[in-house]
């Protein structure tokens, strides 16, 4: 004889058979996925262990960095006296920091971390890819800082210029760490073999230095134009102009508009390449 089994019987027996299988064995169900992380938290946790992994290996390159600056603008006292040509070379010289660390070594940092497979490490992690670029730009943009004043305080008193506006340096080492930072990973993550990384990183620092430290009246004009497409250019005209004694403050927030813009720019170019080098 047929027996009816009635439907809330079936139903009932179905995730019974579903948790141990057609064969009656018993079956690990897959677990849920964890929520992935959001924005602000992983940065703050890549950029912390960033800034405690590279603090003993950059600051002697930190000492380097500052050391060639402040070499540079003695060299340089014995040519220029004074006027717009001594806050170039000041102005410049000071952003020159900036450039060696977060251009030139973020650079090379992101070239070996693509060569030695260290992108499937952090692929593997819940973390949005922004927050990586952010994180590693930002802890070595942060290296920038004590270089950076030094070079600026001592720049001021060797060329004699007034030092009541270099608190606009608040402004400058970020921005132009952000856009120099981005492009120096862009740079890295792009580069298809990691000795090429190290190559653009080092022409993208003697850029800054050619371009940022000479004075702009002395380039030719073909020389001018790729001195405007540096982002760290904008930095050292806001830095230079602060050293007047009537400093443009307008002129002062369009340059560092500018660099903010290309800052924004360069990082997410920096975070498409990371996204684009991950997946290969």
């Amino acid at each position: 004889m047929t027996s009816i089994v009635p439907a809330e019987a079936v139903s009932s027996r179905a995730p019974d058979r579903a948790a141990h299988g057609p064969s009656g064995t018993a079956r690990t169900l897959p677990a849920p996925l964890a929520p992935r992380a959001r924005l602000l938290p992983s940065l703050a946790a890549v950029y912390r262990a960033q800034l405690s992994r590279a603090r003993v290996a950059r600051i002697p390159l930190l000492f380097v960095a500052t050391f060639q600056s402040v070499g540079i603008m003695i060299l340089m006292r014995g040519v220029v006296d004074g006027g717009s040509e001594a806050r170039a070379v000041v102005a410049g010289s000071s952003v020159l920091v900036v450039a060696f660390v977060a251009l030139n070594l973020l650079a090379q940092y992101f070239g070996q971390l693509r060569a030695g497979g260290g992108l499937d490490h952090y692929a593997t992690l819940p973390v949005p890819p922004a927050s990586v670029v952010l994180g590693a730009a930002g802890a070595y943009a942060s290296f920038t800082v004590p270089g950076t004043l030094v070079t600026a305080v001592t720049g001021s008193v060797l060329f004699q210029l007034p030092m009541t506006h270099l608190w606009v340096l608040v402004a400058v080492i970020p921005l132009a760490g952000a856009a120099l930072a981005g492009l120096g990973a862009a740079l890295g993550l792009l580069a298809p073999r990691q000795e090429l990384a190290t190559l653009l990183g080092q022409l993208g620092m003697s850029a800054a230095l050619l371009l940022g430290v000479l004075p702009a009246d002395r380039m030719p004009e073909p020389v001018g134009w790729a001195r405007d497409l540096l982002p760290s250019t904008y930095g050292v005209e806001a830095l230079a102009r602060s050293f007047d004694a009537r400093p443009d403050w307008t002129a002062i927030t369009l340059d560092l508009g500018v660099c903010s813009a290309v800052g924004v720019l360069s990082l997410a170019v920096a975070t498409w390449a990371y996204r684009r080098a991950a997946v290969r």
